[in-house]
């Protein structure tokens, strides 16, 4: 009689405490995700310099002493909301041998920097007084036989400078350093959701690499030249959804020079390129986007704001201006959908720029019937102006037409706001029958978070939210 009670008590306890934690069911708990580590934290109080491999910690502040090396078999891990300060009067290098991971976050971006150079972010400022432009230390470079760079989430300043001795075996002494930079067609180089700063020459320069570069902000590219990324032989992979501001000449660059295996292949294809090519002081050169010897690849839906030359393919091997330009593999280049908005009727004549191969597409803005001649021969002599000030691509904030005394003034997004508004003419006009081509994993850590599909909208920020998300 007794057990029979003290089971009946028993169940009824439990089913009081059944029912108590059912009623408290919408105060769960929730457990954040610990970050992710490799190896051993690597301490603050010795200025980073020598080989180095475990983990750089959230938040805290790194001081660099010298040339850093990840050697091979090796991972270094940056943690969200690191900050990397070099002292901005050596040419100080991350020298990659294994694999580098800054992971940063949308709330906590990671700092490759240089705490104390001054930003001289006003319009028109003198370009020869420009900390951005001078390059105050070296880059992250990945030597011959790296595994992997995979950077996402993180500022990257002031990078690019000359180097003394060089640390790596594909630049020489005494040569401009690149912010990034690598030297092997099977290593992976991502880049995701960042910000370049500033560069004396191109930012990005891959030598060979695995490649998927998106969703990123360039500014200040080059000082009298270089490109947001100056592609060389041995590379292939996706350049999408890039925002790209006031670069000395174009904002990426296809070439297939320096002989490395496989052929540079590159899909160019919903970026958005303000004011770019003002700062290269070559005759010839400059502009937006290019191709040229022996590259090949596709370029659809990117937007050009008042950038000083259309697209530009190279079609013959002969001297532009007095340039010398070899010609690109044209038979496997495509491209169309691009849209390009233009304040003066010297860079409407050069939409499709003049001496080069660029094919005009039905389906560009401006259409090509409402100003190019009726029997029209890529690269001849036209007259653009009748577009000028014309199809507005309505930015959220950004002053069109534009008023400065120099259309190259403007190098940096400071407040303006390059989302298109609803009634943008750019939303639905772009292609999406082509695919990325995803040649690095999907992976949150070792490969892109998102590799992401064409747009039907033009430019970097399409109206579904898909795409670069500064």
């Amino acid at each position: 009689m007794k057990k029979s009670k003290i089971l009946s008590c028993s169940l009824v306890l439990g089913a009081a405490i059944f029912f108590a934690s059912c009623s408290k069911s919408e105060e769960q708990v929730i457990v954040s995700e610990p970050l992710f580590q490799v190896g051993q934290s690597v301490s603050t109080s010795v200025p980073l310099a020598g080989p180095i491999k475990g983990t750089l910690l959230a938040d805290q502040v790194y001081t660099v002493g010298g040339d850093v090396y990840i050697n091979e078999g090796d991972t270094l891990v940056v943690q969200p909301g690191a900050h990397i300060n070099f002292p901005g009067d050596m040419p100080y290098c991350f020298v990659v041998k294994g694999t580098f991971l800054s992971l940063g976050t949308q709330e906590k971006p990671i700092y490759f920097t240089v705490p104390s150079a001054v930003k001289t972010d006003q319009i028109g400022a003198d370009p020869t007084k420009d900390p951005a432009l001078q390059g105050l230390w070296g880059g992250i470079l990945g030597e011959t036989g790296f595994k992997s760079i995979i950077i996402k989430w993180t500022h990257i300043e002031f990078g690019g400078g000359k180097l003394g001795t060089s640390p790596v075996s594909f630049i020489a002494n005494g040569k401009t350093c690149y912010a990034i930079s690598t030297n092997d067609p099977n290593g992976l180089l991502v880049l995701e959701d960042s910000w370049i700063y500033g560069a004396l020459d191109d930012p990005i320069r891959p030598f060979g690499c695995k490649m998927h570069i998106m969703r990123n902000t360039f500014e200040k590219c080059g000082f009298t030249g270089g490109e947001a990324m100056n592609i060389k032989s041995g590379v292939v992979g996706d350049f999408a959804y890039n925002l790209i501001i006031g670069s000395a000449t174009n904002g990426p660059k296809a070439s297939n020079n320096g002989g490395k295996n496989p052929q540079t292949n590159i899909n160019m294809y919903n970026n958005t390129i303000i004011t770019s090519g003002w700062r290269r002081n070559s005759a010839g050169r400059g502009g937006s986007l290019n191709y040229e010897e022996g590259s090949k690849g596709l370029y659809y839906n990117n937007l050009m704001v008042n950038c000083k030359y259309g697209p530009r393919v190279v079609g013959a091997t002969a001297n532009y201006n007095g340039n010398a330009l070899v010609v690109a593999d044209t038979a496997n280049i495509k491209g169309g959908y691009n849209y390009n908005y233009v304040d003066k009727a010297d860079i409407a004549g050069e939409i499709y720029p003049v001496g080069f191969a660029t094919k005009p597409s039905a389906f560009d803005i401006p259409a090509p019937s409402t100003f190019l001649p009726a029997k029209y021969v890529p690269g001849q002599v036209y007259d653009g102006s009748s577009v000028v000030g014309k199809n507005n691509p309505q930015f959220k904030n950004f002053p069109l037409p534009q008023t400065t005394p120099t259309l190259g003034d403007i190098a940096v997004v400071g407040t303006f706001d390059f989302h298109l508004t609803a009634t943008s003419p750019a939303i639905g006009k772009g292609y999406t029958g082509f695919a990325p081509l995803g040649v690095v994993p999907v992976n949150a850590k070792f490969g892109a978070t998102e590799i992401t599909p064409p747009s039907s909208d033009i430019g970097c920020f399409p109206s579904n939210g898909k795409g670069n998300k500064h």
